[in-house]
């Protein structure tokens, strides 16, 4: 039985993380084995995730008091929460990639740079590129542009040398 003061420690820390995360995923957690839960504890470890799971009532208060009371909705059957305090896509990918495994992981929502969102935009931020991949897309289309106007302005030079090369060519003929 948690006392008065333990309930208001776990509040206080849920409003601090739910203010501070740049994403928090809401599953229901409800059949995963131990060994499992283990898994996935270590993917989000791995991944910069904190994953913890959360009392319904609790995380209720805390949502009130931080301001994200639509984040009540998705509160209902047992909730553990994956706190991505720097990436927001992480959570989003270790939760989706691990429900894709075991079905009993069942993703809800959550709150994504300060907005509560449902379970097809946690999904479709989970199925987005890594950054790196994203930022060498960005970067292959700044170059695209820069390559074609290289290859336009080369045009003209081009033709002269070969325009060149054909005079020298008649005069050694001659």
């Amino acid at each position: 039985m948690l006392t008065l003061e333990k309930k208001k420690e776990i509040v206080a820390e849920l409003e601090q993380k739910l203010k501070a995360s740049k994403a928090a995923i809401l599953a229901d957690y409800r059949g995963i084995k131990v060994e499992e839960a283990t898994d996935l504890r270590r993917a989000c470890r791995e991944a910069g995730v904190e994953y913890k799971v959360v009392k319904n009532t609790l995380t209720k208060i805390a949502a009130e008091n931080s301001g994200f009371s639509e984040l009540n909705q998705l509160l209902t059957g047992p909730t553990a929460i994956a706190f991505g305090l720097e990436d927001p896509v992480a959570p989003a990918k270790v939760l989706m990639d691990f429900a894709k495994k075991n079905k009993n992981l069942e993703v809800k929502g959550g709150l994504i740079e300060g907005k509560v969102v449902g379970f097809a935009e946690v999904k479709a931020l989970a199925d987005l590129p890594s950054r790196e991949v994203l930022l060498s897309q960005v970067l292959a289309g700044f170059s695209a542009p820069l390559t074609n106007l290289c290859s336009v302005l080369q045009g003209p030079i081009r033709k002269l040398i070969y325009a060149l090369q054909a005079v020298q060519e008649q005069k050694e003929a001659s």
